[in-house]
């Protein structure tokens, strides 16, 4: 029999966009719903190149607002989610042959100024011969510029906001997919399977958002039943993970003869990350992956700066997201908007329905806000004001903000746990790390030991707390523990998870 629930929203689309408006509803008192037809992150939100930043080279396309607005988004983030939003310094090494020395500085005084309230270092000139930074640089690179950005784990982004909606009552439905949605009598009128049980459940909205990220046009089409015509430039992005090639906590900016740019950064203690690529993709989405022409191009981008050459059987891992920009009619992508377009499709008497177009991970929350405003005269009763910007993510509420001061704590509360792991977990979860190790003062209180500091604990809290339904979406996802476990860890962690999983589905069911 098919169940029948009443919402005042229904949001189609469980990334950063999609989880961020159900978490600004519902803490406005809307009645919210999400669903999402995998696991949360599970596309573009996850292979992302895990930075929360102004976009230093979108000032070349004279995108100043654009520029201003996310460096303002980057200060809220950093105050808000200060476990998993965290400061980086960026080199960017001098290649005369490229952009001119003064470009590149008038350029980042240009960024540091737009930042205003920049609560990160700023920016200066290095001389590369000295400067520690430039010691795995090939010689004839000298001189180089460093300036502050943040580094962000996207995935747990995207749950943070999902947790947060979730406990302010919002209903977030994963594995589900939208089958079908019509307007009848001034109501949206949608059809749910629950991919897992095959079930199907019945929901009334008064406002439907389109959040489905490179999917979003299409269902656009299928619910509207017309083209949503050229409103999406979906552009392929991909990254190659390798084991670490310098030391320090920096990360590099590249310079490449395509006028792109390629980044170079500490990644899960032991590696490096690399990326992205730039390309046209006209294929579905879930099925994008990095193809050797571009693992070439990203070799060779660290290749020409680094001492030490990469070529492909350095690679340990790769990912790829499709990233759907809003289509400005740029003639490349590069030179293609970051911003987004919020377009309302709200008929007299009929109910709205609204479609999320572009975007970028950092300005996510400043999307869902502007999503609610246009939304708020089509719902009942009126929403409450804005209060993401000042109002932490699960987690996010330490003294003062204070990172360093809180994980310093942590160690001391549990010294038998190596520092690793302490470290990986308190970014993670933040204060919501004693959820896991409780009154724990041995490792053996934590459960099974999965490998690499994945005990039992942490597995139960991310099935009950976070949504996780599978072994991927633990290791890649909530945790990327998958680059440290072996293949017989891993497939022994995916027995215990499904086994936790069914058992859970039969208690609940039951």
């Amino acid at each position: 029999m098919e169940k029948q629930i009443n919402v005042d929203l229904l949001v189609i689309g469980g990334g950063v966009n999609g989880t961020g408006i159900a978490r600004d509803a519902a803490g406005r008192g809307v009645a919210v719903m999400l669903c999402e037809q995998g696991d949360l992150a599970g596309a573009t939100s996850s292979a992302s190149s895990k930075l929360i930043h102004g976009g230093l080279r979108y000032l070349e396309y004279y995108q100043l607002g654009f520029v201003r607005e996310a460096l303002l988004e980057r200060e809220v983030l950093l105050s808000i989610a200060p476990h998993i939003v965290w400061p980086g310094r960026f080199i960017l090494p001098h290649d005369k042959r490229l952009r001119s020395a003064l470009v590149i500085e008038a350029g980042l005084i240009l960024y540091d100024w737009l930042a205003r309230r920049n609560r990160l270092g700023r920016s200066r000139r290095l001389d590369l011969r000295m400067a520690k930074e430039g010691a795995p640089l090939k010689d004839h690179l000298m001189t180089g510029f460093a300036y502050s950005d943040c580094r962000v784990d996207d995935a747990r982004l995207v749950v943070l906001n999902a947790v947060d909606a979730r406990e302010r009552g919002a209903d977030i439905r994963t594995r589900t997919r939208c089958v079908s949605a019509k307007r009848e009598q001034g109501m949206w009128h949608a059809t749910l399977l629950d991919m897992r049980a095959a079930a199907t459940t019945i929901v009334t909205a008064r406002a439907l958002v389109d959040a489905a990220g490179p999917w979003a046009a299409e269902v656009f089409n299928s619910i509207n039943g017309r083209d949503a015509g050229k409103k999406l430039r979906l552009v392929k992005g991909s990254h190659i993970v390798v084991p670490r090639i310098y030391e320090g906590d920096h990360s590099y900016v590249l310079q490449n003869k395509d006028r792109r740019v390629i980044f170079v950064m500490p990644y899960e203690l032991d590696f490096s990350l690399i990326g992205t690529t730039e390309i046209p993709f006209g294929e579905d989405p879930s099925q994008a992956r990095i193809t050797a022409e571009e693992i070439s191009y990203l070799c060779a981008a660290v290749s020409r700066y680094f001492r030490e050459p990469l070529d492909a059987r350095d690679v340990v891992e790769c990912f790829s997201g499709v990233r759907p920009l809003y289509d400005d009619g740029a003639k490349n992508a590069s030179a293609a908007t970051r911003d987004y377009v919020l377009d309302l499709d709200a008929p007299e008497g009929g109910a709205p329905l609204l479609s999320v177009f572009g975007g970028k991970i950092t300005t996510y929350r400043r999307l869902a806000e502007d999503a609610i405003e246009k939304l708020a005269p089509h719902l009942k009763p009126p929403c409450a004001p804005r209060w993401t910007a000042t109002t932490p993510l699960p987690g996010g509420d330490m003294d003062d903000g204070d990172f360093d001061r809180f994980l310093r704590k942590l160690r001391g509360k549990y010294p038998w746990l190596d520092a690793a792991t302490v470290a990986r977990l308190a970014r993670a979860y933040g204060t919501r790390v004693e959820l896991i190790l409780g009154s724990a003062c041995s490792a053996r209180d934590l459960g099974a030991d999965f490998g690499a500091g994945l005990f039992q604990a942490e597995i139960d809290y991310l099935i009950g707390q976070e949504f996780a339904l599978t072994a991927e979406d633990i290791l890649w996802r909530r945790s990327k523990r998958g680059l440290h476990l072996s293949p017989v860890e891993r497939a022994r962690l995916g027995a215990y998870v499904d086994e936790r999983v069914t058992n859970q589905r039969r208690k609940t069911a039951g």
